[in-house]
């Protein structure tokens, strides 16, 4: 089902191509005081850098319901955007839709280039965000803490136990599916610290530039910041992620440029 949702996005995308981008584009969002998680947190900044790195307006509406809102994706199903009557959710859908109006950051880039990139975009995906569901929802202390206060918190009881229980379970599908399920703290640990280091390296092929190609964003700017950043500045029971993070002063650096430029917080 979400195969064929997401598949859905890619052709309702290539319709949208030649229209302009709407003046009055929405990205829509859990409440990220109260109610969203780790993952779902990541994923939105990941959209809302790569949004403001296009120069492209849009209006952030956080609202409890917006899991249930999206019209489906890959991993967390947030954030959606509205683009006049059409949806579009997570990070590739959206960056697919904007590059095909030609207003991406990235195009700059030759075909080697961008295919280079995209490998790292894949990697960055995937790690972050098996790690971010790993942390929340089996790391029972996280789950009981923070993951199901949050997750239940928009809910009348019993249904956000009922809620709690399904989130919690399709995660845990995921993990599993992605190979993760069996792994232990430390595997996660190394798998995070490596990417990380693939990361740092890149960073260090053009030292004396901000960016991972050069002078200007791309995506990858954008994904790895919004897991980065997300990681860095989200307070779990257990910050190994963080702690793990924090060792790549070049990318903790890199953070902090990226929220300086585009977001003005100066939160690490």
């Amino acid at each position: 089902m979400q195969s064929s949702q997401y598949i859905n996005q890619m052709h309702t995308a290539d319709k949208l191509a030649e229209e302009p981008w709407p003046e009055d584009a929405k990205l829509y969002q859990p409440y990220e005081a109260e109610q969203i998680l780790l993952p779902e947190n990541a994923s939105c900044l990941a959209v809302k850098a790569y949004l403001k790195m296009c120069n492209l307006p849009f209006e952030v509406r956080s609202c409890s319901n917006a899991e249930h809102m999206s019209p489906g994706g890959r991993m967390t199903k947030l954030p959606f955007i509205r683009a006049g009557a059409f949806l579009f959710a997570e990070f590739e859908p959206i960056v697919n839709f904007v590059e095909q109006k030609e207003m991406a950051i990235g195009s700059w880039q030759d075909e080697d280039e961008k295919a280079d990139m995209r490998t790292y975009v894949s990697m960055v995906e995937n790690i972050f965000t098996m790690a971010e569901l790993y942390i929340s929802f089996k790391n029972e202390r996280v789950y009981k803490e923070v993951t199901a206060p949050r997750n239940g918190i928009v809910f009348p009881w019993p249904l956000s136990v009922m809620q709690n229980s399904s989130k919690r379970s399709n995660a845990l599908r995921l993990l599993k599916v992605y190979q993760w399920h069996d792994l232990k703290i430390e595997d996660v640990i190394y798998k995070v610290g490596k990417c990380c280091a693939m990361l740092e390296d890149k960073l260090q092929e053009s030292p004396d530039t901000p960016f991972f190609y050069g002078e200007m964003p791309c995506e990858l700017d954008a994904i790895a910041f919004g897991h980065l950043f997300s990681i860095l500045t989200t307070q779990l029971p257990n910050m190994a992620l963080a702690t793990t993070v924090q060792k790549f002063k070049r990318l903790v650096a890199f953070c902090q440029f990226i929220d300086e430029k585009y977001f003005q917080t100066r939160c690490i």
